[in-house]
């Protein structure tokens, strides 16, 4: 990447992610999926794969951070930030299986999943949906501007943006 852009992109997400007004556990579940998915999106965006010594330990860690969560009383739901975390990766397995889809997309689900069903299933489907709104607009505008140069869109980055962006604004 660019000089300077994964340490300015952190800080934007990290800044975004303290007005939001989470705080806690919770809060730093968003720090976490954060910070792993600015390194995720750049790598996604640079070679297109989301590679599994950053995807796996994203998914991880976001189960210990929701859980103490749990443990310290916030308000959501670890039950349903599972529930969530499976749903989500069974949608995103589908589309694999369908071609639309890659499989490190597949092995990122769980984190964003269990990020977004801890606050409500209603956040989830608003989180996973701004993904692919994002997604869309992003490559529409790409296309217009002729800046397209291969046939296959890196999901990664826009699944990152369309959850923080829902589960901050949600929080």
């Amino acid at each position: 990447p660019s000089p300077f852009l994964s340490e300015v992109a952190a800080a934007l997400a990290f800044a975004a992610i303290a007005v939001g007004g989470a705080s806690g556990w919770f809060a730093a579940a968003q720090y976490w999926v954060a910070a792993c998915g600015i390194t995720l999106a750049l790598i996604d965006l640079a070679v297109q794969r989301l590679p599994d010594v950053l995807t796996l330990p994203a998914c991880g860690g976001i189960l210990l951070l929701l859980t103490a969560a749990t443990l310290a009383g916030e308000p959501g739901s670890l039950g349903r930030a599972a529930a969530a975390a499976a749903a989500l990766t069974a949608v995103f397995l589908l589309m694999a299986f369908a071609g639309a889809m890659g499989l490190g997309d597949v092995k990122l689900a769980p984190a964003v999943g269990a990020l977004l069903g801890w606050s409500s299933w209603t956040v989830l489907f608003w989180g996973a949906a701004a993904g692919f709104v994002v997604g869309a607009v992003s490559e529409a505008v790409r296309m217009a501007a002729g800046r397209v140069r291969r046939s296959h869109v890196s999901f990664g980055p826009y699944m990152v943006l369309g959850a923080l962006a829902v589960s901050v604004a949600a929080a």
